[in-house]
């Protein structure tokens, strides 16, 4: 990942999105050729040169001082997870040695956890990736098998942009999807040097039509929280809420809670899979109903 090159190309996007009376200037004069603030524009508004604010989209700017860079997205009215976005970009790289790629590895009792969640909360544990490090029954009931599935093709933002049932659990895919990307954009930005996301990113780009035009859009998200519309193929509609939670032992590892608001309908509905979730307990009438890919 060129840092140089991605810091520019981030500057320029969000420069583009606004205009004079969105960053409360009125800066007059002529027309535009671009849309958005002029680099000229943003340089008056982060009390910078011109000259000073050109080098930086242009990546000939090393080493930037971070009371500039709160300057910049001040100017350009970044929300808190652009700015980390925009420091990480704008830190200085230093070549080093490449370490090699270990298996991440959940503890028992984050296991417990997700065990004890059962019959709650469909709940998975992710890396930066969106790796599925460990997933709990009533998850894979919800989403897919993810223990059935190949080792790299355990990772929720393939399933949600490669796999075809995606598009069909997902009311709402174009948005999901855009979240992923956006959320492995900031992935990308933290970790230029992973090989296994840049392989993922190259994937994607190649066999996502989409992917391509939302990557050169540059938002990033954290995948903090949200609302998810589903259609499940056994038990229908739900409507239901994710929090992602960092684990601290665990730097690189959150676990995402899936939930419904209580007394709805969702609720009710996730009972249901909750009551087929345990495999003793799946209906030995209807085994094609037990949800595996779902």
């Amino acid at each position: 990942m060129n840092h140089n090159g991605e810091l520019g190309d981030f500057l320029r996007s969000r420069r583009a999105r606004l205009h004079p009376e969105d960053a409360g200037a009125a800066f007059g004069g002529g027309a535009r050729r671009v849309p958005g603030l002029r680099r000229e524009e943003v340089a008056h508004l982060a009390g910078v040169s011109t000259d000073y604010y050109a080098r930086l989209e242009q990546g000939r700017h090393p080493h930037v001082s971070e009371t500039v860079l709160e300057a910049v997205a001040r100017a350009l009215r970044l929300d808190d997870t652009e700015r980390g976005y925009l420091f990480e970009l704008a830190r200085p790289r230093t070549p080093g040695r490449r370490r090699p790629v270990r298996a991440p590895r959940v503890r028992q009792p984050i296991h417990q956890m997700l065990e004890a969640l059962n019959d709650v909360s469909p709940a998975v544990v992710v890396n930066h990736r969106s790796d599925v490090l460990g997933a709990n029954h009533l998850a894979r009931a919800l989403i897919t098998d993810f223990d059935a599935l190949p080792h790299r093709d355990r990772n929720l933002a393939r399933y949600v942009l490669l796999h075809p049932a995606a598009r069909d659990l997902f009311q709402d895919w174009d948005r999901v999807a855009q979240t992923f990307v956006a959320s492995l954009r900031l992935a990308a930005g933290r970790h230029p040097d992973d090989r296994l996301l840049n392989e993922l990113v190259g994937e994607l780009s190649v066999k996502v039509p989409e992917f391509a035009t939302w990557w050169a859009g540059h938002r990033v998200d954290q995948c903090a929280h949200g609302t998810r519309r589903l259609v499940h193929p056994v038990v229908g509609e739900l409507t239901l809420s994710y929090e992602t939670l960092a684990l601290p032992a665990d730097p690189d590892q959150s676990i995402v809670l899936y939930t419904a608001e209580p007394g709805s309908a969702s609720a009710e509905t996730l009972r249901l899979l909750a009551s087929w979730t345990t495999p003793a307990s799946a209906p030995e009438a209807a085994p094609s109903q037990a949800p595996s890919n779902g």
